[in-house]
């Protein structure tokens, strides 16, 4: 796992530390062109990223974003998913599946669906963490994943 900083753009509303935000890349049209795309564009599709530190106070004008722009340092962030207990071991490196349940009401639908996780992607599990009492009778675990 590379969780180095790493220094990339985001609109100056959203450069909070400690905020969180996936990554879906490309950006628009109006990108194609932009001077500042190489620094905004250099992060990996599809993760999730935690702002770790704002590098300064400069503003720069974006197509995108209203308020312009800020160099922000991110990490990986820390992504929690619920898992088939048995696949739930410190260092394994799996292909996350999403649990198949439509129970939305359920109080880990969201671990069971995580944000910034690609259904099918390869993950390490970094941590195991609690068990799940699943009200559907799967015999799952909470762990923490980063992706591969």
């Amino acid at each position: 796992m590379d969780n180095e900083l790493k220094v990339t753009l985001i609109g100056t509303k959203l450069a909070t530390v400690g905020n969180e935000f996936i990554f879906f890349g490309n950006g628009t049209e109006e990108c194609e062109n932009c001077k500042l795309r190489n620094s905004c564009m250099n992060l990996e599709r599809n993760k999730r990223y935690k702002i770790e530190k704002i590098c300064n106070d400069t503003v720069h004008d974006c197509y995108l974003h209203d308020g312009g722009v800020k160099a922000i340092a991110v990490k990986e962030a820390q992504i929690i998913v619920s898992l088939d207990h048995k696949k739930a071991l410190e260092g394994a490196k799996i292909e996350y599946n999403f649990i198949e349940c439509d129970n939305l009401d359920c109080e880990f639908f969201d671990f069971c669906h995580p944000e910034g996780v690609v259904n099918n992607g390869r993950y390490l599990i970094q941590k195991q963490l609690s068990n799940i009492d699943c009200p559907r009778g799967y015999n799952l675990r909470l762990a923490e994943i980063f992706r591969l």
